[in-house]
């Protein structure tokens, strides 16, 4: 289904997306609508243009193909599917993300990942193909986010794992030029470390057209709780 969004409010498109019959739609001309995709669990959606704050809330399946920036919130609470960005990303990307996948071509803003957790066979992840900006992982709790750095500038802002108390950040970078909270500890590996973290650079860089090489047989830094977390008595394991 096509569906020119340009006049539209955002609760008559989302109308329309909810009722279309057709598993795939197509939205051209999105000028800030919010909202889009939330909740769904049924729908293929590839959006032209950008779409405004909150993207896939509260997704549970299917996918969201945005051609172009995306603002705020995007992936809020979001429980399964994938969202693909080709552009950059707002701030609180994946704010209390529980599962799915969100693969980001270029930056990110503030408190990307921020209360991201993990339950039993649900792995949120992030991946990020430029840089993230402060407070990247804040509170933490579970699945994983990777950082690839594509863009200039250092690879984070600051506060980086602040409060964090589960998952893991992988930072790819040669030397790591950030201060880290007491409660995190890095770890310089060659490669992403882990045969989950090579398959989702694999399937960036296919998504993206880059070559998966260049992003595995290189230097990262992985941030993981410290064992004398002060948080972690606070929290259920993972």
């Amino acid at each position: 289904m096509r569906i020119e969004a340009k006049e539209l409010q955002y609760s008559a498109l989302n109308d329309a997306v909810r009722s279309s019959k057709d598993r795939s739609v197509e939205i051209f001309g999105c000028i800030g609508q919010r909202y889009l995709g939330a909740g769904l669990s049924d729908k293929d959606i590839v959006v032209h243009g950008t779409p405004g704050n909150a993207l896939g809330a509260y997704l549970s399946g299917g996918s969201i193909t945005v051609d172009g920036n995306v603002q705020e919130a995007t992936g809020d609470t979001m429980n399964g599917g994938t969202i693909e960005v080709h552009g950059r990303a707002g701030d609180a990307t994946g704010y209390a993300m529980r599962g799915g996948k969100i693969l980001i071509e270029g930056d990110v803003g503030y408190r990307c990942g921020i209360h991201m957790k993990a339950y039993r066979t649900q792995r949120p992840v992030i991946v990020i193909g430029g840089r993230a900006g402060s407070f990247l992982g804040e509170y933490q709790a579970g699945g994983l986010i990777v950082v690839l750095g594509e863009s200039n500038g250092p690879i984070v802002g600051n506060f980086c794992g602040t409060g964090m108390h589960g998952g893991e950040i992988l930072l790819r970078c040669s030397e790591l030029n950030i201060a880290l909270p007491a409660q995190v500890k890095a770890e310089r590996i060659q490669g992403p470390g882990s045969e989950e973290a090579a398959s989702i650079i694999r399937e960036w860089c296919t998504r993206f057209g880059r070559d998966a090489d260049a992003y595995l047989e290189c230097i990262y830094y992985r941030l993981t709780p410290n064992t004398e977390n002060p948080y972690r008595q606070m929290y259920t394991a993972n």
